[in-house]
């Protein structure tokens, strides 16, 4: 919720901001403070240009808000956690918070807070980014690439959940935001067990060397599945630096990728939000009354506010004109807010059963723990913006083999050595350009809005190179009025 918060209205925004598009696409900004926003009276602003100056850096009324939204949101983290953004709380074998009726209570009181919040986000936003498509048509192309989607679920259930690998199908689907691999809009599998089975490690354009030859150290899962030399439990770090090579290595990152036992899958998270909801959504197996997944939406349900009424929000899954499933920019940063919504619904229904927890004595919050003499093991959650998974491998009671994988490895990921493209890499390619000005003024918003779309969680830079140089030669694929076969 705090995460979610300040990377929306305070950097997404920003591209999208009076200032931003006045430098841009002043066409378009002229037609917005011409637009009627149609849901008005849900967030309070008139027009689609007055949503823009809302959300100018500094300036804007909506974005000055989010900033104290933020502040109280990062309250609710540190009541559970003690501090923030590293929780000091944190122990093997659970947590040291005291569970109180009066922690709960305060964190209920800044959550409903929140949740009256989400009750204009979701209007607001979708307003925003409806109106982009409709003043530029051909928007939906910006930041699209094939629906490759990876969650590896969140939220579990404390009534099914027992960590045990053998059991990990169940308390898995047992999740309140489900796992799953989504391919072209169709779920491929939401078993955390083949998740994990399918996961590979390649590189290609990576300075470090291959590690065939080297120990294996798991070549059967605790279920006797086989474990491929380049799942993350087997994997070595041999680093190989060199010069810069756009034609070889270039980057510090490996490919992370996902075998469907016939192509390696460039797996992008939608930001976290996108890759969460569709399999969450087509699943259908979440329902605790204030979310419920249809098989084909999500459905959020928020209880009357101080000065709103109960709301309901359908997050669908998003296809284009001509019917195609669509992952683009718009629709990660869409399916974020709706998650916003989404997490406080969630929220709700947790905190009323920790309160009931509480209320019937039983407040323990970890169990001991004691570390193994042997054993392997790997972890399942969401970060952010998108999947997190730990593998370790301990041996004689030590830590023999760790690797854990973030969603930025998997987004960020480079060329593969079958030249597979990552996903930022993959969703700038054959972008189309809006942006009204010249070479010489250009901005590259377009860009920068495809890759801000996945969320990177560290500080990135998008250069680009304006073709100012020699034409060296013109060439053009062959078309259907082509003189030439093929």
């Amino acid at each position: 919720m705090f995460d979610h918060n300040i990377f929306q209205e305070n950097l997404v925004g920003v591209d999208f901001c009076e200032k931003m598009v006045a430098e841009t696409n002043p066409g378009v900004l002229d037609l917005a403070n011409r637009t009627p926003a149609p849901q008005s009276e849900a967030h309070g602003y008139q027009y689609i240009g007055d949503i823009m100056r809302a959300l100018n850096p500094l300036s804007g009324e909506f974005y000055r808000e989010a900033l104290q939204v933020s502040r109280y949101t990062r309250e609710m983290f540190c009541l559970m956690e003690g501090r923030h953004v590293h929780p000091s709380t944190l122990y093997p074998g659970g947590v040291g918070t005291v569970a109180t009726i009066q922690l709960f209570t305060d964190y209920y009181t800044r959550l409903m807070r929140y949740v009256e919040f989400c009750k204009r986000i979701v209007p607001l936003h979708d307003d925003l980014f409806n109106f982009f498509y409709d003043a530029m048509p051909g928007y939906e192309e910006v930041g699209r690439r094939r629906v490759l989607l990876g969650c590896w679920g969140a939220f579990n259930d404390p009534e099914h959940c027992d960590f045990n690998y053998k059991n990990m199908t169940n308390w898995g689907r047992k999740m309140f935001v489900t796992p799953g691999v989504v391919v072209d809009g169709k779920l491929v599998t939401n078993d955390l067990v083949k998740i994990n089975l399918g996961l590979r490690i390649l590189l290609g354009s990576s300075f470090y060397e291959d590690w065939d030859g080297q120990e294996i150290f798991v070549d059967k899962d605790p279920l006797g599945n086989p474990v491929d030399r380049k799942h993350p439990w087997n994997q070595h770090t041999i680093p190989r630096p060199a010069k810069r090579d756009f034609s070889g290595a270039y980057s510090w990152t490996m490919s992370p990728r996902w075998f469907d036992g016939k192509d390696y899958l460039a797996l992008d998270t939608g930001g976290g939000p996108l890759a969460r909801l569709w399999p969450t959504a087509l699943s259908g197996l979440v329902d605790i009354g204030t979310v419920k997944a249809t098989g084909h939406s999500v459905q959020i349900n928020l209880p009357r506010t101080l000065t709103k009424p109960a709301v309901s929000f359908e997050w669908k899954i998003p296809y284009d004109k001509a019917g195609k499933p669509l992952s683009n920019a718009i629709e990660r940063n869409r399916a974020r807010t709706y998650f916003q919504a989404y997490s406080a619904a969630c929220a709700l229904h947790f905190v009323e059963k920790a309160l009931a927890e509480v209320r019937a004595g039983r407040t323990k919050t970890w169990e001991p723990f004691k570390v193994p003499k042997e054993a392997v093991s790997c972890g399942w959650t969401e970060a952010v913006r998108g999947v997190l998974s730990h593998h370790m491998v301990i041996q004689n009671g030590k830590i023999a083999n760790y690797h854990p994988y973030p969603p930025t490895p998997w987004n960020g990921s480079v060329r593969d050595i079958y030249g597979t493209p990552g996903p930022y890499e993959d969703a700038v390619q054959n972008t189309p350009i809006f942006e009204e000005n010249p070479p010489a003024n250009f901005k590259g918003i377009d860009i920068m809005r495809a890759v801000r779309s996945f969320d990177p969680c560290l500080p990135c830079g998008v250069h680009m190179y304006l073709g100012q140089g020699e034409e060296l030669q013109r060439l053009h694929t062959p078309h259907a009025f082509s003189t030439t076969g093929g």
